[in-house]
């Protein structure tokens, strides 16, 4: 019985980070958290690309005409 203890503790030691991360994954998708997640990264990409250009308007201008130029 206490080996077998023995082997569950260094089986859990070795791989807990990854049964940790199955089981929040698993809370995610079960619970549809997952559309909420990738909404959020859509919301902040989108504010990133946003502040970028607004930063560096001529910059992107000029590769924008570049890019159209070449169709």
């Amino acid at each position: 019985m206490i080996s077998d203890m023995n082997g569950f503790k260094e089986f859990w030691d070795k791989y807990k980070g990854a049964i940790i991360g199955i089981i929040i994954i698993l809370l995610i998708v079960l619970t549809g958290l997952y559309k909420l997640l990738v909404l959020a990264v859509l919301i902040i990409a989108g504010a990133i690309i946003g502040n970028y250009v607004q930063n560096n308007k001529e910059y992107v201008k000029d590769k924008l005409k570049n890019f159209i130029d070449r169709f």
